[in-house]
């Protein structure tokens, strides 16, 4: 398993995708009009071969309306991991008692994806989804064409971790172990390939939740010095869309 993509849920998409572009000089590489189905509008920016989707509401009720409102605006919405066989994933949670709540294979041109959704009622904390693609190097939930948008000599190269945040953060992580077939660490942390999920104390007051986003980037101090210039620092950390981003 990898982790793959992010996803933020905030009232107002394009404000907080350029904000994300301008700070890590990204593109915005795809919108998913299909989405429109869950009454939602997105954009997705790759990092690399990783993937920060901003996801916004349009229609009343949803899932994203209500996170909003729960956890009082803007902030890290959803953890999407890659993994070798979503049959196989599917049974093993199947068997540790967490439900899943959406299912899908879907197939455009030469790419096919898969992916499923665990009940948020038994993980915590986020959205969960384990998908695959075939090939492996596609994502095709940022289109066909994502790889027009990245270069080797990008200074952001890849998500390489997520931080969630809780009381009771042992507990939260027990969940998440089993959502994954993954054990943490003596520090809490779920180690995959490259990448990670590390479970801290409730630092901000809005409950459990995704805290920050990890980023592999090339030169940090030219990242910081956007943000700061462009107002979206907070307690030190670079801040946008409810999530701290920390540098790698």
């Amino acid at each position: 398993m990898r982790l793959r993509q992010l996803v933020i849920v905030a009232e107002e998409r394009d404000s907080i995708a350029n904000q994300i572009c301008d700070v890590f000089d990204l593109k915005v590489a795809f919108h998913d009009d299909g989405l429109i189905h869950f009454g939602l509008i997105n954009s997705l920016i790759p990092l690399g071969d990783t993937f920060i989707e901003i996801v916004t509401p349009v229609k009343e009720n949803t899932t994203a309306e209500r996170f909003l409102n729960r956890r009082g605006g803007n902030g890290g919405y959803m953890v999407i991991v890659d993994c070798d066989d979503v049959a196989k994933e599917k049974e093993r949670v199947t068997n540790e008692n967490i439900g899943i709540v959406y299912e899908v294979e879907r197939s455009e041109g030469h790419v096919t994806g898969k992916t499923i959704h665990l009940h948020p009622k038994h993980i915590g904390g986020a959205i969960v989804s384990i998908d695959k693609m075939e090939p492996e190097s596609a994502w095709l939930w940022a289109g066909l064409d994502w790889e027009k948008c990245v270069s080797k000599n990008d200074n952001a190269e890849r998500l390489c971790g997520v931080v969630m945040q809780s009381d009771d953060k042992s507990a939260l992580c027990k969940k998440w172990e089993k959502a994954f077939g993954v054990k943490a660490d003596e520090n809490l942390e779920i180690n995959f390939s490259d990448s990670r999920i590390k479970f801290i104390d409730d630092l901000d007051q809005r409950g459990e939740g995704i805290n920050a986003f990890e980023l592999s980037v090339k030169n940090k101090e030219m990242v910081y010095e956007k943000a700061k210039k462009l107002g979206l620092i907070k307690n030190d950390l670079i801040h946008i869309g409810g999530v701290n981003f920390l540098l790698q």
